[in-house]
């Protein structure tokens, strides 16, 4: 795809990058950094006129019928890098990923990217493929192939978006990919259906809900001065939900301090209902605008089965003692990690931080394998493994789309359910599960209703753990468990007690208000919570004279620690009082307001 750029355009960007491209070896080693390098945001209207004058070898029309963007954690054929600079990291990929799937290295000179393997001890010979073709730079996750299904999972082909750079060579990777693949690729180039996006600022749960910051409005809307279509927010939406099936779509405000503004800095899927979210100490650096954008989700979206995201916290490790708020301070992140099928490649930068991080991972993806790769050199473009990386989906999926069922209070035989596909059909599916006393039992699913099938898991005594997993036949004789670790990382719960709770229990077991923070207050402002059990309740904000100002939460308090926001600054400065009320009593803080 757009292999005859405009030649004026293309010379303009070697001529205000030539300083930053070394010979190496050989091989260009092409350091771009991820935002603009000097020189470039002027030419990205010239880019962008370049691309739509003229026809391209891509399907410029949407995909017909129905299109599923596919999520992170679906099966694998395969992961795209480009063998540029931070080799170290580059190889250390490579290393881990070809257990897993066929890696596709986009290359100057295979020869030289092979001695570099060898002298790594990483074995090439097998599930490594070697493409020379020109690029520009590392960061293919913004500029590479996106996967998408049609009809759910009866064919895989591309969609390529205008990448936010002016940069030719990175630009037609998709189509470089697709050719190798033998895969249609769809491209948004030509008005009226054209947008500029990166793979960096998407993540997609593959039932038709994306997530992203708003800077996506900001490139593709009225004001922007690159010479795309100009569109409003139901435009841009528009477009996205015909290349690629997206329905809903939280556009999360952009964080003040991470310039690229790309949320898979801070923020991963790990499945069709929870989140993994970056966390920085109170009020300190993005902290505030995250916490700020995680109640918006979960104030007005939910999953794709109707219940509220569920949120996992990591945190943002300092450098050296410092967040990004520190001018010199890196933007090191875990959310920058990659799923490969079984494995995980998450970020590293220091033992103290890392052995926290990594445990979180491997307790919230159990039987994932999880390797840790150092990324200090790195980091300070703005990127770590996510951003140089590019998964492709497997040709025909045996899809398994399925929430966890937490149980809780299991008085009957409880049902789980899943919607399972593959284009050559279903021919059966097993429902495996065990406790902590027992080894593991099956229960043969029954396709109760188109694709969904379904089976009881028997009623369980209080506290007791049980585990469970699917197991899908499709009629070509392909298998696949969901989650793809199988026995080894299956889904799990506790049986709770099924007893009335007393008055005097939720008083003993106490809903309390924690520390208002920050106090006073000039912005976003947070209201802990925390309860020993889960109860309504109403938290409202009162002035000196007892008037209602706002109501900030009503409903189901959840057991554990939760967090409620207000915006201080739409309030006038002054004395406010916090008021935290549920069937066990009231909990007021003061809160001043300047």
């Amino acid at each position: 795809m757009k292999k005859a750029l405009l030649l004026l355009v293309f010379l303009s960007l070697l001529i205000n990058l030539n300083s930053q491209i070394t010979q190496q070896q050989g091989t260009a080693e092409i350091i771009l950094p991820k935002g603009f390098a000097p020189g470039e945001e002027a030419l990205m209207k010239d880019y962008i006129a370049g691309l739509q004058s003229r026809s391209l070898a891509c399907i410029t029309s949407p995909p017909e019928g129905k299109v599923r963007s596919m999520a992170e954690w679906e099966e694998q054929q395969a992961l795209v890098i480009t063998w540029t600079s931070f080799t170290n990291i580059l190889t250390e990929i490579v290393r881990h990923a070809r257990e897993e799937v066929e890696v596709i290295i986009v290359c100057s000179n295979e020869n030289v990217v092979k001695n570099q393997l060898n002298s790594a001890g990483v074995n090439w010979s097998s599930n490594v493929t070697f493409i020379e073709d020109e690029f520009d730079s590392i960061w293919v996750r913004d500029y590479g192939p996106n996967s998408i299904y049609l009809d759910d999972v009866e064919e895989l082909a591309f969609v390529d978006w205008i990448y936010n750079r002016p940069r030719p060579d990175d630009d037609r990777i998709p189509e470089v990919v697709a050719d190798y693949l033998g895969l249609d690729n769809y491209c948004t180039t030509i008005a009226p259906l054209d947008i500029v996006h990166t793979g960096g600022n998407y993540m997609s749960d593959g039932l038709g809900t994306a997530f992203s910051s708003d800077l996506v409005l900001e490139e593709n809307g009225p004001f922007n001065e690159w010479g795309t279509s100009n569109h409003s927010e139901e435009e841009f939406l528009e477009i996205m939900n015909q290349f690629m099936g997206i329905e809903a779509y939280p556009l999360m405000e952009a964080l003040p301090y991470d310039v690229i503004h790309h949320i898979d800095m801070h923020m991963k899927l790990l499945n069709e209902e929870t989140l993994l979210v970056g966390e920085y100490p109170e009020g300190v650096a993005d902290g505030p605008q995250i916490e700020a954008n995680i109640q918006y989700v979960l104030d007005n979206y939910k999953t794709a089965y109707g219940e509220d995201f569920k949120i996992v916290r990591i945190p943002m490790p300092p450098d050296n003692g410092a967040y990004p708020d520190t001018w010199w301070a890196d933007y090191r992140t875990y959310a920058n990690s990659v799923i490969v099928n079984t494995t995980i490649l998450v970020p590293t930068y220091e033992e103290q931080y890392d052995t926290t991080a990594l445990r979180i991972w491997e307790e919230n993806m159990p039987g994932y394998n999880i390797i840790g790769i150092e990324c200090n050199d790195i980091i300070p473009s703005l990127g770590a493994i996510h951003c140089i990386t590019k998964e492709v989906g497997v040709s025909e999926p045996l899809w398994i789309s399925m929430n966890k069922v937490d149980f809780g209070c299991m008085e009957e035989a409880t049902l789980v359910e899943a919607q399972i596909k593959h284009k050559t059909g279903v021919s059966g599916a097993m429902l495996y599960y065990k406790t902590d006393a027992s080894d593991w039992l099956s229960l043969e699913m029954s396709n109760s209703s188109d694709d969904i099938w379904s089976a009881e898991i028997p009623m369980m005594d209080e506290n007791t753990k049980v585990s469970y997993y699917i197991e899908a036949t499709a009629d070509n004789g392909k298998q696949i468990t969901r989650p793809l670790p199988g026995a080894e990382g299956p889904f799990d719960y506790e049986v709770k007690f099924c007893g009335i709770v007393s008055i005097d229990e939720l008083i003993t077991g106490q809903t309390k208000l924690e520390t208002i923070f920050p106090n006073p207050a000039s912005a976003i402002t947070c209201i802990p919570v925390t309860s020993e059990f889960s109860i309504e309740g109403t938290i409202q904000v009162m002035d000196v004279l007892g008037r209602l100002v706002e109501t900030v939460y009503q409903g189901d308090i959840p057991a554990g620690e939760s967090k409620y926001f207000i915006n201080a600054d739409t309030y006038q400065a002054g004395t406010y009082f916090v008021t935290l009320t549920t069937q066990a009593g009231s909990h007021t803080q003061k809160l001043l307001v300047k």
